[in-house]
């Protein structure tokens, strides 16, 4: 599951080191020290067709978005793309030429959705916003191109997790209908113990530390956090889910919850392609700037996506 550490990655840890870079601790300096972050790793955003600041109505809020269209003739194949940041961190901003680069190399309409964040909106109101977004997609993907009726949630970490709970949500609910969710890296689980959260504790970028202050602040009340709907392992009931491509880290404290989760679905007859790229970490896929295998990353997660939606 871990192989040797990537010597890209080795140099980008450094240079976080070195800018003293931390998730956790005081919210607002923690939002600004991700932003940092993901511009010290990230390198200049690459042109898509067009790129489009709109608003998605969601149960009387007006919830931000961006929309990347590739270039070329639509309609496009839909993704709704959740960032990560631990359901406390994130922006639309910080994961602006990762929405880019999807839409580029995949050839789909990517919207990427500014949720509500914890602590001053804790569960579920991340969920209600995803699901909210991707419901009025399902509807609305045409006004950029997009087609509705080819439509896939995707997201990393924290997004793995709302692209995971949108996708057994809308099962529930019996709408929108999902052909593919895309969970990269995802944060599955609440508390378990697993290898991977003891084995990448600290060095690695995400730490333990911060996996906790994370569920601290999102988690409200402790009930709240073996709801399925926060944390998908904790689901007795895994059939009829979209299909799935997972993909997990061999040097990510939630490496060992992304695969159970792959592996849970599998048992449950959903066909899942799981990927572990064995020398990276956690949130590698907004390091293109220094990293060289994000590239490889994001290429395969734009190969499933045209061939699970037709793109």
């Amino acid at each position: 599951m871990r192989g040797e550490l990537d010597p890209q990655v080795e140099q980008l840890l450094d240079l976080l080191n070195e800018y003293d870079i931390s998730l956790s601790g005081d919210v607002a300096e923690s939002r600004q020290q991700l932003d940092r972050m993901l511009a010290l790793a990230g390198d200049d955003p690459v042109d898509v067709g067009r790129v489009s600041d709109v608003t998605i109505p969601a149960d009387g809020r007006e919830l931000p978005a961006r929309a990347y269209v590739p270039a070329g003739e639509g309609p496009f194949p839909t993704v709704a793309f959740f960032h990560g940041g631990g359901f406390v961190l994130g922006s639309l901003d910080g994961y602006d030429n990762l929405c880019r680069l999807l839409a580029k190399r995949s050839d789909c309409l990517v919207v990427s959705v500014d949720y509500r964040l914890a602590p001053e909106h804790p569960w579920p109101a991340a969920l209600e916003d995803a699901y909210a977004a991707t419901n009025w997609l399902a509807s609305n993907a045409e006004r950029f191109s997009g087609d509705s009726d080819r439509l896939a949630v995707a997201g990393d970490s924290a997004g793995g997790n709302l692209a995971a709970t949108v996708s057994l949500l809308a099962r529930e609910r019996g709408m929108p209908a999902i052909d593919g969710q895309i969970l990269l890296y995802p944060a599955t689980a609440y508390l378990e113990p697993m290898d991977s959260r003891a084995e990448n504790a600290s060095g690695y970028f995400l730490t333990a530390e911060d996996l906790l202050w994370f569920l601290d602040q999102y988690i409200e009340n402790e009930l709240d956090a073996h709801n399925p709907l926060a944390f998908p392992l904790a689901a007795r009931d895994l059939t009829d889910l979209p299909p799935a491509f997972v993909m997990t880290n061999g040097f990510d404290p939630l490496r060992d919850e992304g695969i159970a989760y792959a592996d849970r679905l599998r048992e449950a007859g959903v066909a899942v392609e799981h990927t572990n790229y064995e020398s990276m970490i956690h949130g590698f896929l907004n390091m293109e700037g220094i990293v060289d295998r994000t590239y490889d990353g994001i290429d395969e997660i734009a190969a499933y996506l045209r061939d699970e939606l037709g793109a």
